[in-house]
């Protein structure tokens, strides 16, 4: 009885994610066209194009990432603000999220392959079992930071709603590209690359 309410969970949250998703892609879209005319709008004036920059703290393309402090399964406390001068991705996921399990090898090709500064935020407080969380890092052989956000501190001061989510910051420190669901490796190394 207690696996067939825990399917029915499952189910049910990843039908949320993937609807969230859906509904997420269609307001980014109508929120792309509005920044591609203020990007058409400002490069007609100064020439380059570039999204908007902003010294605010936020969430939203062009502002600087919030700064959060948690520790990694073996004690070591990681903050953002310690990547300040790299290009870094932050990674909301968990063990039992199916879109999760799907795009964690690629971050990890682009970890050995890109080098890329990667920050795997486990979404602690969803999980049964958070011992669960060291076999999953040994299955999918993860070498990058996992960060448990045991009280979901972080993924609120984010506003995770779908699993899994990635924020793309760069050398600035500033958020330049923002995923809810899962990406691959191509589309991950493409806005990768186009960070400073």
């Amino acid at each position: 009885m207690k696996k067939a309410i825990f399917i029915i969970v499952v189910i049910g949250m990843v039908g949320w994610a993937v609807y969230d998703s859906i509904s997420s892609t269609d307001a980014t879209k109508e929120e792309n066209v509005s920044k591609n005319t203020m990007n058409s709008t400002q490069s007609q004036g100064d020439g380059d194009g570039e999204a908007v920059e902003s010294e605010e703290v936020g969430i939203k393309e062009g502002q600087i990432a919030p700064n959060f402090k948690l520790q990694t399964l073996d004690g070591e406390t990681v903050q953002l603000s310690d990547y300040r001068g790299e290009r870094v991705i932050i990674n909301f996921w968990a063990t039992w999220c199916p879109p999760c399990r799907a795009e964690i090898p690629d971050f990890q090709k682009l970890y050995e392959k890109k080098d890329a500064k990667i920050l795997a935020v486990n979404l602690t407080e969803t999980e049964e079992n958070p011992e669960e969380v060291k076999g999953f890092i040994k299955e999918y052989g993860m070498t990058f930071p996992v960060l448990m956000d045991v009280n979901s501190d972080v993924s609120t001061t984010y506003q995770v709603r779908a699993y899994p989510t990635s924020y793309m910051i760069d050398s600035d420190g500033r958020i330049q590209f923002v995923a809810m669901g899962a990406l691959n490796y191509d589309l991950m190394v493409q806005e990768y690359e186009k960070m400073k």
